[in-house]
């Protein structure tokens, strides 16, 4: 299909969807994004950016309060140098952020000649978009969805040769634990907060429940974590997972496992949670993280042949193709990987694919990923389960931090380099890093995933002395092999 001919309407704004336009235009196509919330998406608005920043400043207040163990401190104070946080103001910057990082998208897809169409975008027919500018319903599945009378006074049709989905996923929520938005909060809520929880519930303990429990606490909130499996964080490195929950529980966090919540509900200025087992747990807010939905109903996908999975998600090949030509799905929509960086990639395998450039389909192998608690965990390509089943021939070292001079000097004392190789020709397969600013330290092991490289030539690689880094290097050398 000749760029130049194509008219590409992308539904949602996030970074499946805006990441996907910019390169459309590049290549010659007529680009139309509608989104009806505002560009960046949830990961932009609600999510990841916002999520990420309350944990950078939870981590800048703890600076304080490790300062005295290197022997720094303000006169009169002891422990927590007096800092507060006031969360009112925090969360004002954290939104404003947010929209400024939405602005610049914006200003960036405008510069491309991508046209922006506020509103909700759904499929008429395979090649129609159907986007309704002004409506007052808001789809959320709870809500009735707008009227025939009501989408035509206010709906504008789009023609397509290429569509891409990308409209994302929200929270799920549990009919026992319905968000009120003022105590019982979900993860898109919480930026509502005006006062810093006295104690905070949080339920589920996957990466977005440990990410947000890590920032309350590192904020001066007692926090308790609910966790129906064994450890916290059970989709992750064990041997990870284990570090971090050592560290929650040091720094004062109550680790509930095994513990699976029933249901929640509001007791005056308090919340309960009741365990399936009976228990219960009180606090002054409970902030759900079980999950999410995608959003994908009412949206006209089934009605025109897109096949989508039992939980709602759109199914898609490794080039982004759904069941339906000239229709592609990208991002959390698709369930494919729950990541900002896949949803992008997404994308732009996507639109290389249908305009005829150069692509290589998706592949999970080299996707690095990260979690932002302290310390954070960095992961990439296979895993240690992996190794342990079998089902990849591989060996694995692992380096604590402990003898790191760089860790010496930072008081860092929890972490650890992991890498796998694979027998016989010590080629770098994958690696875990826990460590102060690990979503940094995976890079060079995902270019050794990505490139192939072996042990040897990665660990002849010079490295900085002092630095973290060293300890990767130092990794990679205890996995060469002697034939």
């Amino acid at each position: 299909m000749s760029g130049q001919q194509s008219a590409v309407v992308v539904i949602g704004g996030g970074p499946g969807g805006y990441e996907a336009a910019l390169p459309a235009a590049q290549l010659g196509a007529r680009v139309t994004v509608v989104e009806r919330e505002g560009l960046g998406g949830a990961a932009v608005l609600t999510d990841c950016v916002p999520s990420k920043a309350l944990i950078a400043t939870a981590d800048f207040m703890d600076r304080f309060s490790a300062a005295a163990r290197i022997g720094v401190g303000f006169d009169g104070h002891d422990g927590d140098q007096g800092v507060q946080a006031h969360l009112a103001q925090v969360n004002d910057r954290i939104m404003r952020l947010a929209q400024a990082q939405s602005a610049d998208i914006r200003d960036r897809l405008l510069a491309a000649g991508v046209e922006v169409i506020k509103g909700a975008g759904r499929i008429a027919s395979p090649g129609v978009v159907e986007v309704a500018t002004d409506i007052t319903h808001v789809e959320s599945g709870k809500e009735p969805a707008p009227s025939d009378e009501e989408r035509s006074r206010h709906t504008r049709s789009l023609t397509a040769d290429v569509i891409l989905v990308a409209t994302g996923a929200r929270p799920r929520v549990l009919d026992s634990a319905v968000p009120d938005g003022e105590r019982i909060l979900t993860w898109q809520q919480i930026y509502d907060l005006k006062e810093l929880p006295e104690k905070l519930i949080v339920i589920g303990s996957g990466v977005t429940g440990a990410e947000l429990a890590h920032a309350y606490l590192g904020l001066g909130c007692a926090v308790t974590l609910v966790s129906s499996r064994e450890r916290v964080l059970p989709g992750e490195d064990a041997d990870a997972a284990t570090v971090l929950e050592e560290v929650f529980r040091s720094r004062g966090m109550e680790v509930l496992n095994r513990s699976r919540a029933g249901g929640v509900v509001r007791d005056g200025d308090e919340v309960v949670v009741t365990l399936e087992d009976g228990r219960e747990v009180r606090g002054s807010h409970a902030l759900l993280a079980v999950g999410s939905i995608p959003n994908t109903a009412d949206m006209g996908l089934e009605e025109a042949g897109v096949t989508l999975s039992d939980s709602g998600h759109i199914e898609v090949d490794r080039v982004s193709r759904t069941s339906v030509q000239g229709i592609y799905a990208a991002g959390d929509c698709t369930g494919v990987l729950p990541l900002a960086s896949v949803a992008a990639m997404q994308g732009r395998i996507a639109i290389a694919h249908a305009l005829g450039d150069a692509v290589a389909p998706l592949n999970l192998g080299r996707v690095s990923s990260n979690i932002f608690t302290d310390p954070e965990i960095a992961t990439v390509g296979v895993s240690q389960a992996d190794v342990d089943s079998g089902r990849v021939d591989a060996r694995s070292v692992m380096l604590p931090l402990t003898g790191n001079p760089r860790a010496k000097m930072q008081n860092t004392k929890h972490g650890f380099v992991k890498l796998f190789a694979r027998n016989g020709s010590d080629t770098i397969l994958g690696g875990v890093v826990v460590a102060p600013r690990a979503s940094e330290l995976i890079f060079p092991i995902t270019l050794a995933v990505a490139n192939r490289l072996n042990v040897d030539q990665f660990s002849s690689t010079f490295t900085v002395y002092p630095s973290m880094s060293g300890s990767i290097a130092e990794a990679a050398r205890q996995l060469h092999s002697v034939d």
